[in-house]
């Protein structure tokens, strides 16, 4: 085939990557000398919707690739953001670095499957290249199989027809490793929890709050006593209970998980700004809409905190260090502090 673009690009989340990811890969390889894979979904703690880094990811990709297609293939990094714009100039931005400036010739390959498949429209400027279905593939329902099948070698057996050999081996090898059990566990407890509301005649939608106190440098943040993101951190806040304001619930809240009960009058005049994060991909649990308090206190000494209630912990955590620990955050926390601190 005669390559008429210099750079092609797959963008994905790959988790976990699957035949039909794969031959776009190598239709991309196909079309110019240089394929970029954007890896989405960067830099999250593990979790049962994102159980792989995306360091891991791209060593899968290799793996399933020829010495000389490897050769040509380029991974990149990308973080949600939980916000189009931000998202689509990041992944520009990242393209356009590997590709070697603005004015390279790049073709986006990708396939219109589903609602999923929107990004696909976001990049007016590359051509489109869609070669149409590569099977009826989907990485939640190989991700089930893994997490819900009691037997590994069943699990890798029943998956094995629709992922790379090479991709089966990586499984059997990362299934060993300490954290799986914990992300198995984490994975039934979910799916117990959907299956709760699977009769309900409309998909839930559920209503939360969330604190988000800062004190001079520091901010508050707990670490969930619970699952789901049992160990990671998270803003303190919880769901909204019905004869509550959600300023009421953010307060209740607050004091519940880290003991911080300050007077109303403090609290009022701290509070800067109220915002609605309500990303349908925000939270594993479903639709989730939260509503995120920001309270800005002046340097002072820092109050005594306790973690308690679903909480296991409460902390102090310097602003500075945020950014550090971004794949320690529970669903898209991280990203509420980024919308308010500015972090990346």
């Amino acid at each position: 085939m005669t390559q008429t673009h210099d750079t092609a690009v797959c963008i994905g989340r790959f988790q976990l990557l699957h035949n039909a990811q794969l031959a776009l890969i190598r239709r991309a390889l196909e079309l110019a000398p240089k394929c970029v894979v954007v890896i989405g979904s960067a830099h999250q703690a593990r979790s049962p919707k994102n159980p792989f880094t995306w360091q891991e990811r791209a060593d899968m990709v290799r793996l399933a690739l020829a010495e000389n297609e490897r050769a040509r293939t380029v991974f990149v990094p990308v973080r949600d953001f939980y916000d189009q714009e931000r998202w689509v100039q990041a992944v520009r931005k990242e393209v356009v670095q590997a590709a070697g400036g603005d004015q390279a010739r790049v073709v986006l390959v990708g396939h219109r499957k589903d609602p999923t498949s929107e990004y696909l429209n976001n990049f007016p400027a590359w051509e489109l290249d869609d070669p149409g279905l590569q099977g009826d593939l989907h990485a939640k329902a190989l991700r089930a199989a893994l997490f819900a099948t009691p037997s590994m070698p069943a699990a890798l057996a029943a998956i094995a027809g629709q992922v790379p050999p090479s991709t089966v081996e990586f499984l059997r090898a990362w299934t060993q490793l300490p954290f799986f059990e914990q992300l198995r566990d984490g994975w039934q407890q979910l799916a117990a929890e959907h299956d709760r509301w699977a009769d309900s005649p409309y998909p839930p939608v559920f209503v939360t709050v969330d604190a988000l106190v800062r004190m001079g440098d520091h901010v508050l943040l707990i670490r969930r006593g619970r699952a789901p993101g049992r160990g990671l951190l998270a803003l303190p806040g919880g769901f909204i209970e019905q004869r509550e304001t959600v300023y009421q619930s953010a307060l209740r809240e607050l004091a519940e998980e880290t003991g911080l009960r300050l007077l109303p009058s403090e609290m009022a005049t701290a509070l800067k700004e109220v915002r609605v994060f309500d990303h349908p991909d925000r939270s594993q649990r479903g639709r989730v809409i939260t509503h995120a308090h920001y309270f800005a206190f002046g340097a002072r000494m820092l109050p005594e905190i306790i973690g308690s209630d679903d909480a296991a912990d409460a902390m102090w955590v310097p602003i500075a260090q945020l950014t550090s620990l971004e794949d320690q955050f529970h669903d898209d926390h991280f990203h509420m502090l980024d919308a308010f601190l500015g972090l990346t």
